[in-house]
């Protein structure tokens, strides 16, 4: 490997004589400040104390001599100052969060650019003056609340700032300007040389801190830029330290340190574009593998470096075996985690909370949590499982404590996941504190120190919320407390602990500031990720940053620019990986710098460019076939004996396999909760309604008299049968209560039209919902056949038997109309045909008639009346149904056949 650039920077200070064990370092990052150490350890030949090294951060805070404060409390002591000011109307804390930390970093920016504060931000109040939308002299409440914000932003910033002085505390930015004030009164123990490694872009604030000890010539900077960036006076790469070196007196008679010529040497890159950022994750593993199985220190000096730092798990998960040693310099932010799906999901339970209950889709959703499963398996009774089954059995739309109730006594964990009253902020953060406990005597058990580390998290999280809870007043809702959990998630990260300096490195874009690796591995080289693109979460507009010198998407593209062609000018393997099919979410197209490199004839002579993509065999389609063994056709012979149905049958038509899933093996439909009523339920219901209605009158001829009264009484026998099969429904309002007066609405029509036909015709109900059964004698099978069906209602009208089918999907006249016998067993067009046949022939057998009709009421299109089978415009005869018996025993023969497969149907 070729010298990298902390060691030139060594090598030359002691070429000059410096003495580097007596040096101070200043650093981008502590990252850079643990390798710089290790170089030092190679380059002594003597025991030595270690000299100083420093983040920029450390050493402007030892100067500002104030501290830094965690991003939440910066949130909280800046909403404390905002109910404070002379502001008439205020937001709440969870309005607040969604502005105040974009405010914080304005002026953060400000404070870094060491721009007065009164200026631009009484600059930024007039702008939204000039800017609101109302045209009228005299402004409206609410464009006055709207403008009040920005009239007091000198007031709030001048509040706030002083508060975080007071206590000697600050953010960044503060930080950086105290610095900046205190420069002259700045004086250090020991003056030893300061050398200040690797900067690129610097804030006004840094730069001023910097000249001023350059002053002294003792002490020096040292740049990490290549010769063909800084000479180039258009390439964003080298924009910074080109103006630095033409803007600092110090460089009057000084030359540029750090500056070499290593990215035009030769070097392989290999820039790919595959599909999906699983894809990237995938080809990021068999790279790795390859690497690892062709020379082990191959992935000592590889850097995976993530643009998207999202796609840190995917990676993790797709890291080779073969690579044993992995150092990983980013955290995984919490809110990333599966326990945080696990208490938020807990939180929406309660929040959600109404009157009537819990809503059962939040119940389940927290119930099917891996970690609730974990908690309920814990316990002598697996009660989850036991209420969450309830909840689909007994189809509870909500569910209370009342529901509960035969549980509770005998699991004292549901009253912490269900508590009885109204739950507070403190009393569900004590709660979660109970939860983590019995997590933790899972996973201790278990041995599982991952997990461990994932509750201690959470477990700091918790405690911090609770102390904070004590000293605050407007977190007094769990909707606050859930926005003030969110930003405490989305900040803190769990962080992974490795040996830094070996193995393969995995880090983001700004870890790898001034360090170099032989071979780099750069993941998400699109559009809008790298660079990020005009996003930009700031108050102030484009135009007056640029006025100001407050840094723009331009700078901060010039700034990855940068970060990308550093990375890359030392390294020797180089491959450069896209995402090839861009959204939203995942960034626009391959990157503006992939680009730029392709069209460099410099470089690209080292470029190869290919796109990768998983293989993909294409096989035709086969359709899937059933070869019917001996216990198959044992089970089709015991089906046989229990008996066929009409609807079994016509599933055979429709899809020899689906009757082979849904009647064979019996693989029905999950049960869940109907939160709007599912079809077969809503044609139970109508069937049962009227069976009730018309079971008084079996037997009786109608009359306009008896038929008059069954009006009156559709709405109590609807609900009745609403309540046996979806207990736990709310018929008072919502999507139940629509349905509800449908199905009323479908029945009024019914005996409405059956009062209509008492005045030409008499009607005499024979039969309603009454199962029967016949044996068919088939030659050909050695074995019973029951033949079997429930007839909805079965009436004499004029003296003519009609068996009566209720529909309440969309039947038309031409599904029970049969011109050709074929069909009948080949087209499942023709399945009302077919039950209405079957229902015939089922009736026929104990009841032998000349002719008689068949036919269907489809509630849909009521207006059709009766829809009556007819074949060849025929009624049904005896004829009729010796001709259906043949085809019937065609189709149970081939049902039956065991040297016929079943065979998919494409439906």
């Amino acid at each position: 490997m070729q010298q990298s650039f902390l060691e030139y920077v060594l090598d030359d200070l002691q070429k000059k004589g410096t003495l580097i064990s007596s040096c101070t370092f200043i650093l981008p990052s502590k990252r850079s400040g643990t390798f710089l150490k290790k170089y030092i350890s190679e380059t002594l030949t003597q025991n030595t104390f270690s000299p100083e090294i420093l983040s920029i951060e450390d050493f402007v805070q030892q100067i500002s001599g104030i501290s830094s404060v965690p991003s939440i409390d910066l949130l909280l002591t800046l909403f404390k100052t905002y109910r404070a000011s002379k502001i008439k109307t205020h937001d709440d804390f969870s309005a607040f969060l969604k502005w105040g930390q974009t405010l914080l970093q304005d002026f953060n920016e400000i404070d870094r650019c060491l721009i007065p504060s009164d200026d631009i931000l009484n600059y930024l109040s007039a702008i939204k003056e000039m800017n609101h939308w109302s045209l009228q002299k005299e402004k409206t409440e609410l464009v006055e609340n709207y403008l009040q914000l920005w009239n007091n932003l000198k007031s709030l910033y001048d509040s706030f700032t002083s508060t975080l002085l007071s206590q000697k505390k600050g953010y960044q930015g503060l930080i950086y300007r105290i610095a900046v004030e205190n420069l002259t009164s700045y004086h250090p123990q020991e003056k030893n040389p300061i050398i200040f490694i690797g900067f690129n872009a610097l804030n006004t604030a840094e730069s001023h801190i910097i000249k001023y000890f350059l002053k002294d010539k003792k002490n020096t900077i040292y740049w990490d830029i290549d010769s063909h960036f800084l000479n180039d006076p258009i390439h964003d790469a080298g924009l910074f330290i080109r103006n630095f070196k033409k803007d600092w007196a110090y460089y009057a008679d000084q030359d540029l340190n750090g500056v070499h010529s290593s990215f035009l040497s030769p070097k392989k890159i290999t820039i790919t574009g595959v599909p999906k950022n699983i894809s990237q994750a995938k080809y990021v593993g068999k790279l790795l593998q390859d690497l690892a199985t062709s020379s082990d220190s191959k992935v000592k000096d590889t850097a995976l470096v993530l643009a998207d730092e999202t796609l840190l798990n995917p990676i993790l998960q797709g890291i080779p075996a073969e690579v044993n040693q992995v150092n990983i310099t980013m955290g995984v932010p919490l809110n990333k985690t599966v326990l945080y799906s696990f208490f938020l999901s807990f939180l929406d339970l309660h929040i959600s909370k109404t009157e009537n209950g819990w809503f059962y889709k939040g119940v389940l959703e927290f119930t099917s949590n891996p970690y609730s499963t974990k908690i309920s398996t814990h316990e002598e009774v697996d009660i989850l499982h036991r209420v969450s089954k309830d909840i689909k059995a007994h189809n509870w739309i909500y569910i209370n404590t009342q529901n509960l109730s035969p549980y509770s006594e005998s699991q004292p964990i549901l009253k912490i996941l269900f508590p009885q009253n109204n739950t507070a902020p403190i009393q569900w953060i004590n709660n979660c504190l109970q939860l983590l406990k019995i997590l933790k005597e899972i996973f201790q058990y278990e041995k599982n120190t991952l997990e461990l580390e994932y509750l201690y998290q959470f477990y700091t999280i918790f405690n911090q919320l609770k102390q904070h809870l004590g000293t605050l007043d407007f977190i007094a809702d769990l909707k606050s407390l859930k926005n003030f959990f969110k930003q405490l998630a989305s900040i803190e990260t769990l962080d992974f602990i490795g040996e830094p300096l070996s193995g393969l490195q995995v880090m983001g874009m700004l870890e790898s500031r001034n360090l170099d690796f032989d071979t780099v591995i750069l993941t998400s080289v699109n559009e809008g990720i790298l660079p990020s693109g005009k996003s930009g979460n700031s108050f102030i507009p484009f135009d007056v940053k640029r006025d100001y010198g407050l840094p723009t998407y331009k700078e901060k593209d010039a700034i990855y620019t940068y970060h990308f062609y550093r990375l890359i000018q030392r390294a020797k393997n180089v491959y450069l990986i896209y995402n090839t099919e861009p959204d939203v979410l995942e960034g626009g197209e391959k990157s503006r710098l992939i680009n730029q490199l392709l069209t460099d004839s410099a470089i690209n002579k080292y470029i190869t460019h290919t796109i990768a993509t998983p293989k993909v065999k294409i096989t035709p389609e086969q359709l899937s076939e059933i070869t019917k063994g001996s216990k198959l056709l044992q089970d089709i012979q015991d089906f046989a004996k229990n008996g066929f149905s009409p609807t079994s049958l016509t599933n055979y038509i429709r899809n020899p396999i689906e009757f082979y899933k849904r009647n064979i093996l019996q693989i029905n439909n999950l049960n869940e909760v109907e939160e709007t009523i599912a079809a077969n339920t809503f044609g139970t219901i109508v069937h049962d309604s009227l069976e009730q209605l018309y079971l008084p009158l079996v037997g009786a001829i109608l009359t306009i008299d008896n038929v008059s009264v069954l009006a009156k009484k559709i709405p109590k026998v609807v609900k009745g049968n609403f309540y046996n099969h979806l207990p736990g429904i709310n018929l008072t309002k919502g999507k139940y209560l629509l349905v509800f007066n449908v199905i009323i609405k479908y029945l009024e029509n019914f005996v409405a039209l059956e009062l209509k036909q008492l005045k030409k015709h008499q009607i005499k109900v024979l039969e309603l919902e009454k199962k029967h059964t016949m044996q068919l004698r088939i030659e050909e099978l050695d074995f019973p056949i029951q033949l079997k069906g429930t007839i909805d209602r079965v009436d004499e009208v004029d003296g003519i038997i009609r068996i009566v089918d209720y529909k309440t999907g969309r039947v038309e006249p031409r599904n029970v109309k049969l011109k050709d016998w074929e069909t009948l067993i080949t087209d499942y067009d023709k399945s009302k045909a077919f039950q209405l046949l079957c229902y015939a022939l089922l009736y026929s057998q104990k009841h032998p008639v000349n002719n008689l009709t068949a036919g269907i009421y489809s509630f849909k299109n009521l207006k059709q009346r009766f829809l009556p089978f007819s074949v060849n415009d025929e009624i049904i005869t005896n004829d009729t149904l010796k001709t259906f018996e043949s085809y019937l025993e065609q189709l149970i023969l081939d049902i039956c056949n065991p040297t016929k497969p079943f065979v998919e149907k494409r439906v």
